[in-house]
């Protein structure tokens, strides 16, 4: 029997019930996965609380990454070994979930091998970077840009487009809420750092880049503040959205687009459920992580471990909002 995690009605953390299932053998061009690591992630809350549109029914598994060891093959798989260390997201299988798990099957052409110097717990944390990676590098961004503005820096994915964005060379001011993740974000090479409680963070962005605005804007949170990261643009600057949950802007984004039409600006929508019909895409991207992962370029940051049982506590601080880095499952 192999332990796993199920939610049967939607609700708080303590809905989430550790249970028990038969493991199951793979069929032709599937793998057999042990499962090493498992990330925590604003998904898996989003499918608990019933708030995911591409959720499955249920009763549900939330988890939506791991890493392991392969342990069997099926029929007609020759790009697996037993043996090899593996990186699965969700996002390249046919349904979100089921990766709160101690064994997972899935298709052989889902899974990323891992080189031998990476880290499991590390490798798991590789989809937040796939959003990062995709927004900077694969959304029709101009490649000269120089300068970034990233709303919620020490986020998940907010901290991974500040990692992504000092590898092209660019300045980097990002916002946080306290002291900690100030120190946190400064350590990760974060340029300026300001808080994003201010009542001058716009005239405080202006001021970092001489009156003459960012290039990029990256923004979660939308909701009243977002015009004014429209204002810190500069000249044929891009405003990039990503969190379809959040609240819409107070003003007319588009008004103000027209008010600022001297300096040509642009706004973008991202999802990464774009990429739902791209999937080898999808995967070229992650697998352009690993390779950055086995090199060093990038480091991600856990920022707390629980076991598997402890999955209800895990959820319940990513909540708070106090966790610095990603949250890990260990099975």
């Amino acid at each position: 029997m192999i332990r796993q995690v199920l939610i049967r009605e939607h609700g708080g953390p303590e809905v989430l019930r550790i249970e028990q299932a038969q493991p199951v053998a793979p069929k032709a061009g599937q793998v057999c996965i042990r499962t090493r690591a498992m990330a925590v992630s604003k998904p898996d809350l989003l499918m608990r609380q019933g708030r995911y549109k591409w959720s499955p029914p249920l009763p549900l598994n939330p988890g939506n990454e791991l890493t392991g060891v392969v342990t069997a093959i099926g029929e007609q798989v020759d790009s697996v070994r037993v043996g090899d260390a593996v990186l699965l997201s969700a996002r390249e299988l046919p349904q979100r979930g089921g990766c709160y798990t101690e064994e997972m099957v899935a298709p052989a052409s889902a899974v990323h091998v891992l080189p031998p110097n990476v880290d499991l717990q590390k490798a798991v944390l590789l989809p937040s970077y796939v959003v990062a990676h995709a927004m900077l590098n694969d959304f029709g961004l101009p490649r000269e840009a120089r300068s970034v503005f990233i709303n919620g820096v020490s986020g998940a994915v907010g901290s991974a487009l500040a990692e992504l964005a000092k590898l092209r060379g660019m300045t980097v001011i990002g916002t946080v809420g306290s002291s900690s993740k100030e120190q946190y974000a400064k350590s990760r090479g974060v340029d300026h750092v300001l808080n994003y409680n201010s009542d001058h963070l716009l005239a405080e962005v202006l001021d970092l880049t001489g009156g003459e605005g960012v290039d990029l804007v990256f923004d979660h949170v939308i909701g009243p503040g977002f015009a004014d990261c429209i204002r810190m643009l500069g000249r044929f600057g891009t405003a990039v959205a990503y969190n379809v949950y959040s609240p819409m802007p107070d003003e007319d984004i588009f008004g103000l687009l027209r008010e600022l039409s001297k300096l040509s600006l642009g706004l973008r929508i991202f999802n990464i459920h774009t990429y739902d019909r791209d999937l080898p895409r999808l995967h070229a991207l992650t697998a352009e992580l690993v390779q950055m992962l086995a090199q060093g370029k990038i480091d991600p940051v856990i920022g707390a471990r629980f076991p598997l049982e402890r999955v209800a506590d895990a959820h319940s601080l990513l909540e708070s909002g106090e966790v610095i880095g990603k949250i890990v499952l260990i099975p």
